[in-house]
């Protein structure tokens, strides 16, 4: 059964950083690229990043890029978004899915999250 546990979240002020965590079970985790999505209140899933299942190779969505960084590691089967000068914006609930592309991560993935609140 695949188990994809996300923690980290909290409520920081705008310009500051937080870091989440994805611990992943039940799957083969060196086989799948991963990524981050995110839903803001009353809005859909919007893709944050993904990364490669070996070489660390990673991309991001327009909105996070130069602020947020996606890493993994396969010792662990862990998957880490680190992010940084968070804006209101960034506010919602940030999930970890298999895939690693805007078009291909696993809306079956989605769990329960953590809660990201960015207020002054």
């Amino acid at each position: 059964q695949v188990q994809l546990v996300e923690s980290g979240g909290g409520l920081v002020q705008p310009g500051g950083s937080l870091t989440l965590s994805c611990a992943a079970s039940g799957f083969v985790f060196t086989m799948h690229g991963m990524s981050w999505v995110r839903q803001a209140p009353g809005k859909g899933f919007e893709w944050v990043a993904g990364i490669n299942s070996f070489d660390g190779g990673s991309s991001y969505a327009h909105y996070v890029k130069g602020r947020f960084t996606i890493s993994r590691d396969n010792t662990k089967n862990t998957v880490t978004l680190q992010m940084n000068s968070l804006e209101p914006e960034d506010t919602a609930i940030y999930y970890c899915t298999r895939g690693r592309f805007v078009d291909t991560w696993y809306k079956t993935d989605i769990d329960q999250g953590t809660q990201v609140t960015v207020s002054s």
